[in-house]
């Protein structure tokens, strides 16, 4: 088991194994969406004062570090994935005292610190791609962006067939400084958000410079958005292919891993190694397989990656043992640690999309799933409000939506708005806490009966879904079995049923919908739902259950 440190900022490493320094390597780690988390000054909209002021809560879950979603100055066409000034905070979050405060709080708590950083593109705002448009045809800042132009006689059609994941064609055209119609530049997401070129040599220079500034200020990592994506194939080829979203994950794409990209990431790993405290890059990459995925945690690149393949997994034992293995078995070659994360502010919640037939059911799989994810060797990432039993809101009326693939055809579903809802903390109606005046605003409406689910109805339930995180978590940080490995040894089991063994402790989970029958592993330490009864030598699994056993 790990050994955590006492404080973040000391730099003293840590025993983790195969005698390698790394806090990460079985970190739970909390997502928090800041717009969503806590609204510290009244205004509806979440900022980082609510943030800092909701860190205890943090700690007494037992969490390790906090991801906080993108904070930087941006005109928030996507939610602050659009950044104008990587160096500046947006006014609606706070300033950057307020980020340092935020920072040497945690660190005070014991808890570390991840930032989003968003190097595939920024805001159609941001200072190089303003003057790049000013300066019109041949302005050097050009090159530092796809500017490309048009097909067809006059120009008039998009220099390839690429197509933005939020739907329509990947590239806008500009209007010159004197009107007339000009060249056309990339955005594989909104247009709002133009793609840099990783080709040119300021751009390397501008995020080194961009990554320092927050190690001085004292972060302890990265994610980094769409890590897959900074490098396009020589030529901008054309894919030739329509619903291009489809192919995601099934075929090479000319714009996402490609091989060039990993040069850039043992550029950044340079500058995190010149920092001590075991500062991290963990990449957010959407790749084909796990194998794929492993190639970005080679010891001179980045610390870990996103488990998009488990996250995707749907509630069955079998392809669930599948992907597990897969994923530990990839992560071998480069030891890296395997990650595992259920929901994050991109996906539906995953309390919904187990629910198949009920809301109940939702909730069920989802305790399960949650035991099943902190039992497994390596990090865990959880999204803020899934320890609350948090399920998607679906009912959000069209006029509050702010996601903009929602306003855009043939993209992405656009309903990533229903995970985004602002989480409940106390009392009885909306904004339940969120705020510091009762019956405040909300950016996005909070759902009827969330009072149940808040923090404070939660707090000292036994049966509640935050209680069983806040167990699960304790007892992985206690346990010398549990938090970093390599492996686990897979039992015998029931069909529909995964059981493996991690020294002497060992992880049962029903996926079935009615009870099982199994041999006794050993003492109950928990369960995710009501306790397994005893018969003789062997125990009766409840539907959609898991439970952790001392053997």
């Amino acid at each position: 088991m790990t050994q955590h440190l006492a404080d973040p900022t000391t730099g003293t490493a840590t025993v983790t194994t195969a005698g390698r320094p790394g806090w990460w390597r079985d970190a739970v780690i909390y997502q928090v969406y800041p717009r969503s988390f806590a609204d510290g000054n009244g205004d509806g909209m979440g900022d980082l004062e609510g943030v800092r002021s909701r860190l205890p809560y943090l700690k007494d879950l037992g969490v390790d570090a906090v991801w906080l979603s993108p904070f930087y100055a941006s005109p928030q066409a996507d939610a602050g994935y659009d950044v104008a000034d990587y160096r500046a905070i947006d006014p609606m979050f706070g300033t950057l005292l307020d980020a340092d405060a935020v920072i040497r709080e945690a660190h005070r708590l014991g808890m570390r610190i991840i930032v989003d950083l968003v190097p595939n593109h920024c805001s159609d705002q941001h200072a190089w791609f303003v003057q790049a448009l000013r300066e019109g045809p041949g302005s050097a800042l050009r090159e530092r962006f796809h500017f490309r132009p048009g097909k067809g006689a006059d120009g008039e059609l998009p220099p390839n067939d690429w197509e933005s994941l939020f739907g329509g064609p990947a590239w806008t055209r500009t209007v010159n400084p004197d009107g007339t119609p000009g060249d056309w530049y990339l955005h594989l997401f909104a247009p709002e958000q133009p793609d840099f070129n990783w080709d040119h040599p300021a751009v390397h220079d501008e995020f080194r410079s961009i990554l320092r500034f927050w190690l001085d200020l004292g972060v302890d990592g990265f994610r980094i958005d769409v890590a897959h994506g900074l490098v396009k194939a020589a030529g901008l080829p054309d894919l030739g292919h329509n619903e291009q979203l489809k192919l995601l994950g099934n075929q090479p794409m000319p714009f996402f891993d490609q091989d060039g990209v990993h040069e850039i990431y043992r550029s950044w790993r340079t500058v995190l190694d010149e920092y001590a405290g075991d500062r991290i890059g963990v990449a957010e990459a959407w790749t084909p397989s796990a194998d794929r995925t492993a190639l970005y945690l080679r010891s001179d690149e980045l610390h870990q990656a996103f488990n998009f393949h488990f996250l995707g997994t749907p509630w069955e034992a079998k392809k669930m043992r599948e992907v597990i293995d897969e994923s530990l078995e990839a992560m071998l070659p480069v030891e890296a640690p395997t990650t595992w994360v259920l929901s994050n502010h991109d996906v539906v919640r995953h309390t919904t999309r187990y629910a198949e037939e009920s809301p109940e059911q939702g909730l069920r799989r989802a305790r399960a799933a949650a035991l099943l994810m902190l039992a497994l060797p390596g990090s865990t990432y959880i999204y803020q409000g899934e320890e609350l039993g948090l399920p998607e809101v679906v009912d959000l009326p069209d006029e509050v939506r702010q996601d903009p693939s929602f306003f855009r055809e043939s993209g992405q579903e656009g309903l990533r708005d229903g995970c985004r809802v602002p989480i409940p903390w106390s009392g009885g109606e909306a904004p339940y806490g969120f705020g510091p005046v009762a019956g405040g605003p909300s950016w996005l409406p909070q759902p009827d009966g969330w009072a149940a689910l808040s923090v404070e109805a939660q707090t000292g339930d036994p049966s509640s879904t935050l209680e069983l995180y806040r167990s699960a978590i304790a007892l992985r940080r206690e346990h010398p079995a549990l938090g970093a490995g390599e492996s686990v040894e897979w039992l015998d089991a029931p069909e529909g049923v995964l059981a493996f063994r991690r020294e002497d402790f060992v992880c049962t989970v029903n996926t079935t919908g009615g009870p099982v029958r199994i041999p006794a592993p050993g003492r109950v330490l928990l369960a995710s739902g009501p306790a397994p009864e005893a018969a003789g030598a062997s125990y009766e699994l409840p539907a959609d259950t898991a439970v952790w056993w001392a053997a």
